[in-house]
């Protein structure tokens, strides 16, 4: 049930936003006539008060209420992405889209639908999630079940009182007020398995025996020197030319001008799917206020602030899982320690849709051990062979706790007592923490969920195979015939469960200067910080770091080397600066110009040489130097000569490596390769990159954006295309990077000052004026000033309802 409460100012604005939309209402759903207000009953109830750029600010008075509101406003703005979500976790993709049509969720998971049906209908067989509902340690606490509780309410009541107008999905028949709440858990389950069981649901549904025909690749000793370490990491999930991070960075009271903590973080992740953020504002009087952004499907804020502390998330590079390698002496028949041990073997029935529009049954198997699903996935050195086998055992697959982390995070009064409620709630599923607080302390923190598997014990049992996946890849697989004793994962006496690290083996610092993370490992999070000693699984120690890195690092650096302290304005200011670190740093004396003349190209050197050095859209020439860094050799470094001619030094970390080697034949190469790519792409060398680089999302405007590719080319405001759908004519058109972000500034007395910005807009809908509102702000590289305090959110409120059910 909803009632609105419309005040004259906002029936004026209601209609200037309305007049070129027609019959469309501020959201885009359909317009409804006037009804007869319903008895509220005394069940939940939730007021929300729309702000300026559809942001939702819901109030409660407790946490099934807020859930209320939450999955209300959710589906509001994005109700084709979340009920594809919930369809997803129901295991019905086959059954609406068709089993051969490909779910990508644009971070890791690409698979047919009757892939993702047969593993996700098998954890329904299995009753996974219902499993962990019922456990105390591993399962959600009370207040994380009211909240999905009333959020599912939420979104059932908004199908019910509105017709969807997202040409997305428009008219499907799925779009039922028929949500429960076990629906929803199980989208949560499935997106803690992002980094670790999703990399691998077409090599655990496909899995199967060798046989005559296809006997699978021999599991002979392999040499790491052998392996292609790109092919290897992409297959891991970790593609190094399309990697999912992001910046953030908190400055605290030695480095501000207010002696208060500041916090700039910029997610990047997809544009639209799964993984994109909705903004909205959490109360309940007096007990709870919390504000940020939200995946789709979340009832939490997952990354935000409240009037005492701000955190955001980069991801992190520990892995989740680890891979058992088991001894074969038969097709299913594997050795154990106590003996030899069958496969369970599981068929599964899955309903598909078939071209006719019918619906018939399809079963198909899969293979468990008592560790997890078997995989037979070659490209990542686990095939199933004739003479073993690999299964995956997943930390992320045995516990339910993430609501209750991030809703319990909302609760903080500081980054120390942020900290102890992450580890309380150990459900932070892959990500690090980096959070400033109004004291003015900083904290980074990777106390996200890892196997609790010390070096000690991954040396000890390291397989040939799985030695050579741990010196690639930083993977370790291990001995599965003792998976179920010594090599089995430990546990830690402060550990929230048994089979993960607990917070004294995870790396963390709190600091009254600054931290950083831009998606490299834990160990310099700053210079003066190196945290080292902590288990290889988690990352890497005394390792390079990307450009991105370098460049995120010089915000806070720079400033105070010039002897000048961050204020709000220069802080957020980084996030628009639009640095290029590899382009400082090839610069240097001349080495960028000496290669690029070395050509020949008259008018393209020009046009380099001329260039600002900076990826902001009217900067000239970074397509060029975006071209020659793809084109560089990244090979191993016996196999190629060096790109640099000072190489990487642990000790000089954030200047290293450096002096572009302009005598290697292969650096002038591909700058040659780079021109002659731009010119058949009939771009002229000195074109605007506003004018090639702009907002790719479905029914957007092709604004000019500033920023550019992350890790190799050092942008901060990161940004690519990928799987491009729209605007496909367009030389760069952007799908992925900077995201939900978020500049936080705590003032004294003056409070909270939130400057937020969500690239994509709050809406789906094209036909919504909230869906490209922001992405304009964003190319203008303007801010929203986040309402936060009753008063700034009564000033700008747009229109205020009260949601009961």
């Amino acid at each position: 049930m909803v009632s609105t409460r419309p005040t004259r100012a906002v029936i004026a604005l209601a209609a200037t936003l309305l007049a070129p939309l027609g019959a469309v209402t501020l959201a885009g759903a359909a317009a409804q006539p006037p009804s007869t207000p319903r008895a509220e009953p005394a069940g939940m109830r939730a007021e929300i008060t729309w702000t300026t750029h559809g942001i939702p600010h819901i109030e409660a008075r407790d946490f099934t209420s807020l859930g209320l509101g939450s999955g209300y406003a959710a589906t509001e703005m994005s109700a084709c992405t979340l009920f594809d979500t919930l369809i997803t976790g129901r295991g019905e993709r086959s059954r609406w889209f068709g089993p051969e049509e490909r779910y990508n969720d644009q971070v890791t998971l690409d698979a047919t639908n009757l892939q993702v049906d047969t593993l996700v209908t098998d954890l329904h067989d299995r009753k996974v999630v219902e499993t962990l509902l019922a456990d105390e340690v591993r399962g959600p606490g009370r207040q994380a079940r009211a909240l999905v509780k009333g959020y599912v309410a939420g979104v059932n009541e908004w199908v019910r009182d509105h017709d969807v107008r997202d040409p997305a999905c428009r008219g499907a028949a799925y779009l039922r007020p028929d949500v429960t709440a076990l629906d929803l858990w199980y989208g949560v389950y499935l997106a803690n398995l992002l980094a670790s069981t999703g990399v691998f649901v077409p090599q655990i549904a496909d899995a199967s025996p060798p046989s005559p025909d296809d006997p699978g690749l021999p599991s002979l000793p392999v040499r790491a020197s052998q392996v292609d370490q790109d092919a290897l990491l992409r297959a891991l999930g970790r593609d190094p030319d399309a990697p999912f991070g992001s910046n953030a960075t908190a400055a605290g009271a030695d480095a501000t001008s207010t002696g208060r903590g500041m916090l700039l973080g910029n997610p990047h992740f997809p544009w639209r799917g799964r993984y994109h953020f909705t903004q909205q504002h959490l109360t309940i009087p007096g007990r709870y206020d919390v504000a940020g952004a939200s995946l789709v499907g979340s009832p939490a804020v997952n990354i935000g602030f409240n009037k005492d502390v701000a955190w955001s998330h980069t991801v992190s590079t520990a892995y989740r899982f680890t891979p058992y390698e088991y001894r074969l002496v038969g097709p299913t028949t594997y050795l154990t320690d106590a003996g030899p041990a069958t496969l369970e073997r599981r068929e599964v029935e899955v309903r598909v849709r078939g071209e006719d529009g019918r619906l018939s049954t399809v079963t198909e198997d899969l293979y468990r051990t008592p560790e997890g699903y078997v995989v037979d996935s070659p490209d990542t050195l686990m095939p199933w062979s004739p003479a073993s086998v690999w299964a995956i055992r997943d930390a992320n697959a045995e516990h339910l706790r993430t609501i209750d982390t991030f809703l319990d995070m909302g609760k903080a009064t500081g980054v120390r007592d942020l900290l102890r409620r992450q580890d309380a709630g150990s459900g932070m599923p892959w990500v690090n923490t980096t959070a400033a607080d109004r004291e003015g302390k900083v904290l980074y923190a990777d106390h996200s969920v890892v196997p609790n598997v010390p070096d000690a014990l991954a040396q000890r049992c390291l397989t040939p195979v799985g030695r050579v996946l741990e010196q690639v890849a930083g993977l370790p697989g291990l001995d599965g015939t003792r998976a179920g004793s010594s090599c089995a994962w430990g546990e830690d006496a402060d550990a929230q469960r048994p089979g993960i690290f607990g917070p004294g083996n995870l790396p963390s610092v709190v600091r009254e200067d600054w931290v950083m993370n831009a998606n490299d490992s834990y160990w310099l999070p700053n210079p003066e910080a190196r945290l080292e000693g902590y288990a290889a699984i988690i990352g890497c120690e005394r390792c390079e770091r990307t450009m991105r890195t370098r460049v995120v690092s010089h915000y806070v650096m720079d400033r105070l080397a010039s002897g000048r302290k961050e204020t709000p304005r220069s802080f957020r200011g980084h996030q628009y600066a639009n640095r290029v670190m590899a382009a400082e740093v090839m610069r240097a004396d001349g080495a960028l110009d000496d290669v690029c003349e070395q050509t020949g190209e008259r008018e393209a050197c020009a046009a380099l040489a001329a260039w600002d050095g900076r990826s902001d859209k009217g900067s000239r020439g970074v397509h060029l130097f975006e071209a020659f860094v793809a084109r560089l050799p990244s090979a191993p470094l016996d196999l190629v000569e060096t790109v640099w001619r000072t190489p990487f030094d642990p000790e000089q970390p954030l200047t290293t490596p450096r002096d572009l080697n302009t005598d290697n034949p292969q650096v002038v190469e591909a700058m040659q390769a780079a021109i002659d790519a731009v010119r058949d792409a009939g771009v002229p060398f000195d074109a605007r990159w506003g004018s090639l680089q702009v907002a790719g999302d479905r029914g957007a405007r092709p604004y000019g954006l500033g920023g550019g590719t992350g890790d190799s080319v050092g942008n901060a405001n990161a940004l690519a295309s990928r799987w491009v759908r729209d605007h496909a004519d367009r030389y760069r058109p952007i799908t992925y990077g900077s995201s939900h972000i978020q500049a936080i500034s705590y003032r004294g007395r003056r409070g909270v000052d939130a400057r937020t910005i969500l690239t994509y807009g709050q809406s789906e809908d094209p036909r919504s004026p909230f869906s490209r509102d922001q992405t304009r702000m964003f190319s203008n590289e303007q801010w929203v000033r986040f309402a936060w305090t009753d008063a700034q959110i009564r000033k700008d409120r747009v229109r205020q309802q009260v949601v009961t059910r």
